[in-house]
């Protein structure tokens, strides 16, 4: 009966939404109402909120029809009877996913069950205030179907709470990492060239810019303007770190490809003094932008130098990451991987390695980025280079390597630190223009 009653609430918030002409809406709510029949633990919960959101869309409906019904003079009473019926039957199946009934019937992954429901609300919180605060149609859905954005929100956030199951445990979690990065990596160039080849639906309004993250600092400084990129990115290292550079970065998954190319396990001839050079690239970066800019380059020239300044990049991932297995455009040119990591200080993440560690340097052997050196187990935590990327905590037998907030547990440390990555995740491909 339980589940009934939640197929039947959702049914009549889609119905309101098609009333009201937001398809995308009913959509979402519709997909949310097939969710419950998977009988998980995280679909009870969502429902549970969901509901209990929708229980307060029929008051404020409510009392505003009731409202213009008194001032027109028309009767009133049935339809306040009406509304109120309408909002207990929604509320009671929003209590009924944390009943002890509805925790019965939501029986399968209960140890994922509040992991995957956050991912899942939180993904269609953040692209729902994305697609309401930005001017223009920021989803793709909403470009080519324009109103039926909230179809494409449960879709991602649905992706999004799938990839927290595969996630949930480190072994799964080093597995699925590089695929869902390299995703969007696709997504993200795919629609570049869509655009490019005439498709202007998948380009955002403004002037094309071309995809090398040492622009996102370099581009504001030529052009006298134009913050959105820099704001997105310090954001998002505030937020987990410089996870941005492992889980976030449209061309960090190339360097991820070309590293995992080479059989060989990361080399430990890497000289560890280079991850300091980006920073003196960045200086140089900034200043051949200022002078580009007080000079008159033109764009075109400016482009071109940008340009060589990708190429060699990649070229870099080519050769020497591929040879060396390890990511060393990551961690040895890219200007943003040395603003990530200092940046990154001043979020709460942090990896630590406990008292308890053996030094087998099992987690040193899967590093990519230079960060678990005999130097660096011996403090008790990685170095500078440290993305947070967590493939580390996989190898380590002993669970003595993980995510660490403060007062918090490596375990609960890393589901936090999942949720809002894989959040942002979803929300980068829901957004993935250029």
């Amino acid at each position: 009966m339980g589940i009934f009653l939640i197929t039947i609430s959702y049914l009549l918030l889609a119905a309101h939404a098609v009333r009201g002409g937001d398809w995308g809406l009913a959509v979402f709510m519709i997909g949310s109402a097939g969710l419950i029949f998977t009988r998980q633990r995280w679909a009870g919960l969502v429902s549970t909120v969901l509901l209990g959101c929708g229980s307060f869309l029929w008051i404020s409906k409510g009392a505003g029809l009731i409202s213009l019904r008194i001032n027109t003079g028309g009767d009133w009473v049935r339809l306040a009877v009406i509304m109120g019926l309408l909002f207990a039957l929604t509320l009671f199946s929003a209590t009924y996913g944390i009943s002890p009934a509805g925790r019965d019937k939501f029986f399968r992954d209960k140890e994922k069950g509040v992991f995957r429901a956050s991912i899942f609300l939180l993904t269609a919180l953040l692209l729902e205030i994305t697609r309401s605060k930005v001017s223009f149609p920021i989803l793709m859905v909403d470009r080519f179907f324009p109103g039926w954005g909230r179809a494409e929100i449960f879709l991602l956030a649905f992706y999004a709470s799938w990839i927290g199951g595969k996630m949930f445990t480190p072994d799964g979690a080093v597995k699925i990492r590089p695929r869902i990065w390299a995703l969007f990596s696709v997504v993200f160039f795919g629609q570049l060239a869509l655009g490019l080849a005439g498709a202007e639906q998948f380009l955002m309004t403004g002037k094309l810019h071309l995809p090398v993250p040492a622009l996102i600092a370099a581009g504001p400084v030529y052009r006298g303007g134009g913050f959105f990129m820099p704001i997105l990115f310090t954001v998002s290292v505030l937020l987990v770190g410089p996870a941005w550079c492992s889980h976030l970065c449209y061309i960090g998954a190339w360097d991820d490809l070309c590293s995992r190319m080479s059989k060989k396990r990361p080399a430990k001839k890497f000289p560890h003094a280079l991850i300091w050079m980006r920073l003196i690239l960045l200086f140089i970066v900034l200043a051949a932008a200022y002078i580009m800019n007080v000079s008159g380059l033109s764009g075109y020239a400016a482009v071109c130098w940008a340009a060589a300044f990708g190429v060699l990049g990649v070229l870099i991932m080519i050769y020497f990451s591929r040879k060396m297995g390890m990511m060393v455009h990551c961690t040895a040119f890219c200007p943003m991987g040395i603003v990530s990591n200092l940046l990154g200080r001043l979020s709460p993440w942090r990896m630590k390695i406990s008292p308890d560690c053996c030094s087998c340097f099992k987690c040193s052997q899967l590093c990519r980025y230079d960060a678990l050196r005999k130097v660096d187990i011996e403090a008790g935590r990685p170095g500078l280079s440290c993305t947070l990327c967590g493939d580390c905590i996989s190898s380590c037998a002993g669970s003595c390597i993980g995510y660490k907030l403060p007062y918090l547990s490596f375990s609960i440390s890393r589901k936090i630190f999942l949720v809002l990555v894989i959040s942002l995740h979803a929300l980068f491909i829901g957004v993935a223009r250029v």
